[in-house]
């Protein structure tokens, strides 16, 4: 079981650098679109708004979890020895604090991609 988890991780990993170090080839292709062909600009105006979503989402479930695992693992420790609570808890939050800038960094990648978008104004007139 450990193998195939190993293997979609590293999959997921490759396929995450691959989108990383494509992106930027992507957004600055559109400068060079021709005029004739109109759609392409909505294409990625729709494109940007769908990675936006994407981002926000995934961001925030990635945030989530490891918000909710940081507070089951406190919660269980307090359990073991209610004596060490201020220090599980100053630790519980400084991972909670790191856990939730991964959902800040996503919501302002979704942020830039919609309001940075080049071809805003072709698509809202």
């Amino acid at each position: 079981m450990y193998r195939n988890t190993a293997k979609i991780l590293v999959s997921f990993a490759a396929t995450a650098f691959v989108w990383i170090i494509a992106s930027p080839i992507a957004a600055f292709a559109a400068d060079v679109i021709p005029q004739q062909a109109p759609y392409v600009k909505v294409i990625f105006s729709v494109g940007a708004m769908i990675g936006a979503g994407l981002a926000i989402g995934l961001g925030c479930i990635g945030a989530g979890a490891g918000i909710g695992n940081a507070a089951a693992g406190a919660s269980e420790a307090v359990g073991r020895n209610p004596a060490a609570q201020g220090k599980i808890m100053m630790t519980m939050m400084v991972g909670m604090a790191m856990a939730e800038s991964i959902a800040i960094y996503s919501l302002v990648i979704s942020l830039i991609l919609l309001f940075v978008n080049p071809f805003k104004a072709f698509l809202f007139g």
